[in-house]
């Protein structure tokens, strides 16, 4: 098949740091060009991939210094899509809202992942006006809050079966924490289950702009009154594996609905079994008593350390390998391609009048 993949303009494909859309569409793009299919992928200039690349902006916009507006930008990129949208046989949107009145004419050939929360109010009357636009859901509790739209299917996200080394025997004597540091992502629970459970934890997080206060005012001065917590700020992708493969278990305390939870699946592709708190994805990612544990309140999840260091983290590895690889959400994604209903009627008419085959089998 010919798929365009579009992504953010705020972060590379992959990102440097941060920047778990970019990620999923990065992995996804990489498996369905290793898979045969013929893929263009419409990101910033300094993004790095197999696919051919659409350069809409010279590098990520977050980078940029000399940008202050993203939006012209991200209409450029718009641009782009409306004029070389006859090329494709199906195009697959990563980009939130924004392209939604572009591809009214094409929407049959167009799936549009949601990567984000699906709660705020202001999306329900804009999801009111599109619901016929097909739609795909990172897991099936992030779809609890929207109107009657046009679901195509739920596909969880996968990492490439390599991308994170498996550790059998972890070196460190310590728990772990990744993401951001924010209210809704809880880093005050992880260091109270740590400090209930008498382990060590590492922090390995960001910190926005718009988050500074709540680390100013709550999270480091627990972290000073805590000699067994350690901040290491940031890390990249290289890091990961040593970070989150070393450490006994991770803590995900999140408090709001994550609509997936990439760093949980990370985890579990090292092994390392998970604590997660049941809110959003989180019981149906996490296979309790198996990749992870599933808790609600601080006490249970210290109470259930010892249990998550015991796990058999070969099981843990096993879970992720079957349920979240890069290769089972290539082929989900592939198989809601091939259902779209202007994939068959509209994509063989234009291919041909462009002199091209349309191959919509599975290439193996």
């Amino acid at each position: 098949m010919k798929i365009a993949q579009i992504a953010p303009l705020a972060e590379s494909v992959p990102p440097k740091l941060y920047g778990g859309t970019e990620r999923i569409v990065s992995y996804l793009t990489e498996e369905l060009v290793r898979q045969g299919h013929d893929v263009t992928l419409f990101a910033s200039g300094d993004s790095i991939t197999e696919a051919t690349l659409v350069a809409c902006s010279d590098v990520a916009l977050r980078l940029n210094s000399a940008v202050h507006d993203h939006l012209p930008h991200q209409i450029v990129l718009l641009e782009e899509i409306r004029r070389r949208a006859h090329e494709f046989d199906v195009l697959h949107f990563h980009i939130d809202l924004l392209h939604f009145p572009l591809i009214r004419d094409f929407a049959d050939r167009t799936v549009t992942t949601l990567h984000g929360r699906l709660d705020l109010p202001d999306l329900k009357p804009f999801y009111k006006a599109f619901p016929d636009v097909p739609l795909v859901s990172i897991s099936n509790d992030q779809r609890r809050p929207m109107p009657p739209v046009n679901w195509s299917g739920t596909v969880h996200h996968g990492l490439p079966a390599d991308l994170l080394s498996f550790t059998a025997k972890p070196k460190g004597d310590y728990l772990a924490f990744l993401g951001r540091i924010s209210p809704e992502k809880r880093p005050d629970r992880a260091i109270q289950i740590a400090a209930k459970a008498g382990m060590s934890l590492k922090i390995a997080a960001k910190i926005d702009d718009t988050d500074k206060a709540y680390w100013e005012t709550v999270i480091e001065p627990m972290i000073k009154s805590h000699p067994s917590v350690e901040f290491i700020g940031e890390i990249n992708e290289h890091q990961k594996a040593d970070f989150l493969g070393n450490a006994g278990a991770l803590l995900f305390p999140i408090d709001w609905p994550e609509p997936f939870g990439l760093v949980m699946i990370e985890a579990m592709a090292c092994g390392t079994p998970v604590i997660a708190f049941a809110h959003g994805s989180v019981p149906e990612v996490i296979d309790n008593g198996i990749s992870g544990i599933v808790v609600d309140s601080v006490t249970e999840a210290a109470e259930n350390v010892e249990w998550a260091l015991r796990m058999d983290r070969h099981r843990v590895r096993a879970t992720f390998e079957r349920r979240f690889s890069a290769k089972r959400m290539a082929r989900d994604y592939l198989d809601i391609y091939r259902d779209l209903p202007g994939v068959r009627t509209k994509a063989a008419p234009l291919r041909r009048a462009n002199g091209q085959d349309l191959d919509l089998q599975v290439v193996a």
